[in-house]
């Protein structure tokens, strides 16, 4: 197995292909398109702006290293080599290595030779990653792959495929280390790439490569689990994927994130997959620390966006509300960037007629409705990008949805003009005030958190809300179905008609949500 290894599930169709790759790839700085950018106003005492740097998933799939280098560096390197040949724990081994690679790098000589050949730390390194294989010690088998460079075979193919479709990539973590593709690369190039986005975290750079693999699987063969994604943000995918091991599991995010690396190749594709088609799964223990997942025929997410502001749909709207579920669906959507049907072309609409739509501190101007049509990639890819800003992906739902709303006062001509720049993040936070107002008339569940005069809210040691939602949202309000007279739908709709001065204070209007 010295150039090829292979990983495999028994009785599963499904193999993956880990190969060595050599580190000498062109230069990237032509290897990627970057993101429309737009112009950018930034208001510093928008209190937003800092929110969004400080808010980020709580859950987060690394290998530290602090272990290693903490307990080994006083250790002598003959010492340490010692303990290697001594060590039956693979475990063990590889955290002995992961400080060797980080102290001396791969090709230091042991001082060990096989038939005359010297050995070197990579030598040993691979013999580590053919054993964690062999005992199928898949987080582990991830980590040496990782650390050893290789990359998973047709990994270009499989950004092609995403590619052709119409579909931008990006790795890394938001919001500040992801990097978009927007154009096939060589294979070299994008392991290079991948493993920059992700630092020395070599283990989720190698899980990144696998879900892209897979999801090229998925885009060829269900395309339309698709439909309303234009962007795949891999980092957030995974974060997403190691919240859902946390809720079914019951565990903390650590512990979620080791559950999400230690799956087999077969039960990774499986979750990726339940997450794409909206299915609800269980998770079952089939011993040694191993898990497998099942479908949940009971339960399904939708694979549509949730928001609709069609007549036909409020059925569907108007489900069983199980605490945690609004809010898991919006992370779900968010994460997995899925917008309303015709969601772009219809924001085209209002920004037809205002001058501006201002979030998270950049503006797509007025402008763009007349160097775009309303159908043009282009155009989705800008707004996209604006909304790629937020790093929470339910606060970037909730900015869809009031996006939603804006486009019905533009559709029914509700008023000429919609006036200048539009503030969305503003409409969200004044939707947010009207239902905190609304939770303590009827005395309901945010009274125990937000639902009280500012002066007497309480915060977290962080500074964050004591409930724990994002960018200063009560948890309640993410977690309320979009419907119904206590739905954030309808908390956006009364924040437009508080906020903008363009809608007639008197008289009647025909209102579409209800």
């Amino acid at each position: 197995m010295e150039g090829n290894a292979t990983i495999e599930r028994r009785g599963s169709m499904f193999i993956t292909n880990w190969q060595d790759t050599v580190d000498h790839a062109a230069p990237l700085e032509h290897a990627r398109s970057p993101s429309p950018e737009m112009p950018t106003k930034i208001d510093k005492s928008k209190p937003g702006n800092d929110r969004q740097k400080k808010n980020l998933p709580n859950i987060s799939v690394t290998r530290h290293k602090a272990n290693s280098e903490t307990q080994y560096a006083d250790t002598e390197v003959d010492e340490l080599f010692a303990m290697l040949r001594e060590s039956e724990s693979l475990d063990e081994q590889g955290d002995i290595l992961q400080y060797l690679v980080d102290s001396k790098g791969l090709d230091f000589h042991t001082g060990m030779l096989d038939f005359g050949k010297p050995i070197t730390v990579r030598d040993l390194l691979k013999g580590l990653y053919e054993k964690a294989c062999q005992q199928k010690m898949w987080g582990l088998v991830r980590h040496t792959a990782g650390m050893l460079g290789k990359r998973v075979e047709d990994l270009a193919k499989a950004v092609t495929d995403l590619l052709v479709r119409q579909k931008q990539i990006t790795v890394g973590m938001p919001p500040n280390n992801e990097h978009t593709i927007t154009a096939p690369l060589p294979e070299s190039e994008l392991r290079l790439l991948i493993h920059e986005a992700y630092g020395e975290d070599d283990s989720t750079a190698m899980l990144t490569q696998e879900l892209l693999v897979y999801l090229a699987m998925f885009i060829r063969t269900e395309p339309q689990l698709f439909l309303e994604m234009l962007r795949l943000r891999v980092g957030l995918i995974i974060q997403v994927m190691a919240t859902e091991l946390s809720r079914t599991l019951i565990c903390d995010g650590d512990e979620a994130s080791e559950h999400l690396l230690n799956l087999s190749p077969f039960e990774m594709k499986n979750l990726l997959h339940h997450i794409i088609s909206g299915k609800e799964f269980a998770i079952s223990s089939v011993g040694r620390g191993n898990f497998s997942i099942v479908s949940n025929k009971s339960g399904r997410i939708s694979k549509k966006s949730h928001i609709s502001l069609g007549q036909d749909s409020t059925d569907d709207l108007i489900e069983a509300d199980r605490q945690g579920q609004w809010l898991r669906r919006r992370r779900l959507d968010g994460a997995l960037n899925r917008v309303p049907r015709d969601f772009y072309p219809r924001v085209w609409g209002v920004l037809e007629r205002c001058q501006g739509i201002d979030i998270a501190g950049k503006v797509l101007p007025q402008s763009l409705t007349q160097e775009m049509t309303s159908g043009e990639l282009k155009f989705a890819l800008a707004v996209e990008t604006v909304l790629n800003t937020i790093p929470q992906p339910e606060y970037r739902q909730l900015i869809v949805e009031a996006l939603m709303v804006l486009t019905l006062v533009s559709e029914y001509n509700v008023a000429p003009s919609l006036g200048g720049v539009i503030q969305v993040e503003h409409l969200v936070h004044i939707a947010n005030e009207l239902f905190l107002d609304d939770q303590m008339k009827c005395d309901g569940d945010a009274t125990l958190c937000c639902a009280k005069p500012k002066e007497l809210r309480e915060m977290s040691k962080m500074g964050g809300l004591l409930c724990g939602g994002a960018a200063y949202i009560c948890q309640h309000f993410y977690d309320s179905a979009p419907s119904g007279c206590y739905g954030t739908m309808t908390y956006m709709t009364r924040a437009v008609a508080v906020t903008l001065d363009c809608l007639p204070k008197q008289g009647e209007l025909d209102c579409t949500i209800s």
